[in-house]
């Protein structure tokens, strides 16, 4: 039997409740409904979906600079958790996947109803990749390392 390790604190909570992954499913699930949408427009050409992929990039992406925030603050100043290769590889991950997100959204923003791009549905698809790899990282760190998990 495995012995039970000592969890990791996080100083990004609210009565213990660690906030990062509290406040990362919506990003999350906004960015992966954007392939959805993405999808959606690429088969039926309804510029509602256009509009549904232009909100979901934004709200993915914003949600998700403000949800790094808490998960910022956990990496610089918990010493347990700077010193987990796991924690550095997450948090790069998640740098370039909110960069595309942003610049998905930007580009989105800019070009309007222009119609659909190929390269929106590319940078949705890289982008839900990169998620894929970043939640396993932090799937890690909690189930790995007791990041933020209370295991009395």
């Amino acid at each position: 039997m495995a012995e039970q390790q000592e969890s990791i604190v996080s100083r990004a909570a609210i009565a213990g409740h660690p906030l990062h992954p509290m406040m990362i499913h919506f990003p999350v699930a906004a960015l992966l409904g954007l392939v959805a949408t993405d999808f959606a427009y690429f088969w039926t050409t309804d510029p509602f979906w256009s509009r549904a992929s232009l909100w979901l990039a934004g709200v993915g992406a914003a949600g998700g600079w403000i949800a790094s925030i808490a998960g910022m603050i956990d990496l610089l100043t918990v010493r347990r958790i700077r010193q987990k290769i796991s924690a550095w590889c997450h948090a790069i991950i998640a740098v370039m996947m909110l960069s595309l997100a942003s610049l998905n959204w930007m580009l989105r923003y800019r070009h309007g109803d222009d119609g659909f791009e190929m390269w929106a549905f590319y940078l949705s698809l890289f982008t839900a990749g990169l998620i894929a790899i970043a939640a396993y990282l932090g799937g890690r760190l909690v189930y790995e390392h007791a990041v933020g998990v209370d295991v009395d």
